[in-house]
């Protein structure tokens, strides 16, 4: 019976017409009405309903009025709860949409923002892509419902429909509704697991100049593109892998200028994802960094906004 009742429903949110003329993106605020709200009873509420109509068989066979009058009695019950399922979403309007940050293939988290109409809302449900969030709401308030988005790659992603359902207040009807707000999030693009640092413009000579006399600050990994002049032999041999002079860098040179122009060998998606590795290692380090793009410069910077301007250009190359 539950499978029957789910394909009712997926046949009645495919066939009824004003549903499918909501399927398509709207814009901010988004106001359910009675003309968008639609109800179906439950497995729980079709069962409940049989059991009644066995009920009030049972009691005009054996002219039992306690029977009958009780049969009634849990009629009207179930029958106002339909009415408040109803209430429950009738005049909720969703106002705004505030979107976090995310890189590529993980959750994003979306902020939505609700509020109430003339009646109490109770026991809503808000549902993405299977990621359910349950909230109720006063009347004309606000409340935030924070709900996590799906991504796969890089720059402007759609949103996708967001379904609005509550079985308030005994669970025997199903009321639902879907919006589907017309706005597009940012996905920040995917940074490479490893490779070389950046060559900076000018540096070179530079760090020739401190390697030369300067006492070693630490021992790492060999990296690609690591010169092997600066491999420490003894020391590597007594180990299972290559061990890597790491040299003091002078305090006067903490910027970071990344160049879209210095990186022709790499195709145009290699290039993103190692200047957004340089733009978060830049960040972990705490040195300001710029970046120039065909179509954006931005100017030296640091701090987690600057990190997010960055990427957020990185995220909107063609």
């Amino acid at each position: 019976m539950l499978a029957a009742l789910r394909r009712s429903q997926a046949w009645a949110e495919r066939r009824l017409p004003a549903l499918t003329r909501y399927k398509r993106p709207e814009s901010l605020p988004i106001t359910l009405h009675r003309r968008r709200i639609y109800i179906v009873p439950t497995a729980f509420g079709a069962g409940f309903t049989a059991l009644l109509f066995i009920m009030l068989i049972g009691a005009l066979n054996y002219a039992n009025n306690a029977a009958l009058l009780l049969t009634c009695l849990l009629g009207a019950a179930s029958s106002s709860s339909m009415l408040v399922a109803f209430r429950s979403l009738n005049g909720l309007r969703l106002i705004s949409i505030q979107q976090g940050h995310a890189i590529a293939g993980e959750p994003l988290s979306l902020q939505l923002v609700f509020e109430g109409g003339e009646r109490a809302h109770a026991s809503v449900h808000a549902d993405l892509d299977g990621h359910t969030q349950a909230f109720s709401l006063p009347p004309r308030e606000q409340t935030l419902v924070t709900l996590d988005v799906p991504t796969s790659k890089r720059g402007w992603q759609p949103l996708p429909r967001i379904k609005l359902w509550s079985n308030w207040p005994l669970g025997l009807f199903h009321a639902w509704s879907w919006i589907h707000p017309e706005q597009a999030v940012l996905v920040w693009p995917q940074p490479e697991t490893g490779g070389p640092p950046p060559v900076l413009p000018g540096e070179d000579g530079q760090r020739q100049r401190l390697h030369h006399g300067e006492d070693v600050a630490a021992l790492r990994d060999y990296r690609p593109g690591d010169p092997q002049r600066h491999i420490a032999w003894k020391v590597s041999a007594r180990h299972s892998n290559l061990l890597v002079k790491d040299f003091e860098q002078p305090e006067a040179r903490q910027e970071w200028r990344l160049d879209w122009r210095h990186l022709p060998q790499l195709s145009p998606e290699a290039r993103i994802s190692r200047l957004a590795r340089w733009l978060g290692e830049a960040d972990a380090l705490g040195r300001s960094s710029s970046l120039w793009l065909p179509d954006e410069e931005i100017p030296l910077g640091g701090g987690h906004n600057h990190y997010a301007r960055c990427m957020n250009a990185l995220a909107r190359m063609p």
